[in-house]
């Protein structure tokens, strides 16, 4: 099992936040991104991120978009489309889209609409 599985989301977001805010995007579209893809409301997002929750539960509670098959590309060398593990390929999707977000594409086209 990967380390990043037991790894709490809330560690790890504050990393997605700085690296969108250097590059001019907001909190609120860092939200807006994650709640797409998982499905989560801002309540459920928040309470996630302040119980400490790991990638492992956070993306078993999910309710995935059906889009997310659309999400492509390499993120860290590898494709995320040919991640074989379904947990760490969802977390791929989610590292792409902060990828997208902070080298400014538009959030239309982030949220594949």
């Amino acid at each position: 099992m990967s380390r990043i599985f037991l790894t709490s989301v809330a560690s790890v977001y504050p990393l997605y936040l700085a690296k969108i805010e250097k590059k001019g995007r907001t909190q609120a579209e860092l939200d807006q991104v994650i709640r797409w893809l998982t499905g989560f409301d801002e309540t459920e997002l928040a309470a996630h991120l302040e119980a400490g929750t790991t990638f492992e539960d956070f993306f078993a509670d999910a309710r995935l978009t059906p889009h997310a098959s659309s999400i492509t590309g390499v993120v860290c060398g590898v494709r995320v489309e040919d991640v074989e593990d379904p947990l760490m390929q969802r977390i791929r999707y989610l590292d792409k889209l902060v990828d997208e977000l902070a080298k400014g594409k538009a959030m239309d086209r982030v949220l594949r609409s």
